[in-house]
């Protein structure tokens, strides 16, 4: 039996590098500043209480998956450390875990993360109407399909690298589905739940037609990990 700790998470603007501005200008414009500004802080709270979880869970030997991590080794770690750096509490999350003694194992497929970052580059950096209406478009034909090719690649990085007995834990984003592509000796046990996680971030454009089910939702992001 090997057991796999399943972390959906959503994104910091520090997880975002060169986008996080624009990300942000266009939260903003969709569900205006001041709901925002809470979402962000729900954000913080989600991150917070992830934190306080495994900063007491022992994880030596414990295999480390990450979203969007292409490389392990000197050059994972570095790119760990950039993400410190940066304020990512993903990634000082990580770098506790691997000070506990977990080990970080190469998640994705770089060739795969680029394709989709030049495509959400184009997407924002578009000035003309044409010219976002045309990378709007690319981009949703392009999206479901590179999410696919990368849940097919996560899912076979786990089931090749975590072998018979051994622990793993995987950041990743709510809206991936690598669960039905994973062996089936392999347990899962989610750390928060995905479908409340992405209930939240579905609800978030329309938090006023949901208000009493986004704001128990809201609460939730931040709430103590509750061991199952």
């Amino acid at each position: 039996m090997r057991t796999l700790l399943y972390v959906p998470i959503i994104h910091m603007a520090a997880d975002l590098g060169t986008l996080a501005p624009a990300v942000g200008e266009r939260g903003i414009m969709v569900i205006g500043e001041e709901v925002w500004k809470k979402h962000m802080q729900v954000v913080e709270n989600f991150w917070d209480s992830l934190a306080s979880y495994f900063n007491v869970l022992e994880a030596r030997g414990f295999k480390l998956y990450q979203d969007g991590l292409p490389a392990n080794g000197d050059v994972g770690q570095k790119i760990v450390e950039e993400g410190v750096k940066n304020g990512s509490k993903n990634y000082e999350i990580i770098s506790m875990l691997i000070r506990k003694g977990a080990i970080l194992v190469k998640t994705e497929d770089p060739a795969l993360l680029k394709m989709e970052r030049d495509s959400l580059v184009k997407l924002i950096e578009a000035e003309t109407g044409i010219g976002k209406a045309a990378a709007y478009l690319k981009y949703k034909l392009s999206k479901n399909h590179l999410l696919k090719k990368r849940d097919r690649f996560i899912a076979d990085r786990i089931n090749e690298t975590l072998k018979q007995g051994e622990t793993g834990i995987i950041f990743i984003g709510a809206y991936h589905n690598i669960i039905p592509v994973l062996d089936e000796d392999i347990r899962i046990k989610e750390v928060k739940k995905t479908d409340k996680v992405k209930t939240y971030q579905r609800l978030l454009p329309f938090h006023k037609k949901y208000k009493e089910q986004f704001e128990e939702l809201s609460r939730y992001m931040g709430s103590p990990v509750i061991e199952t």
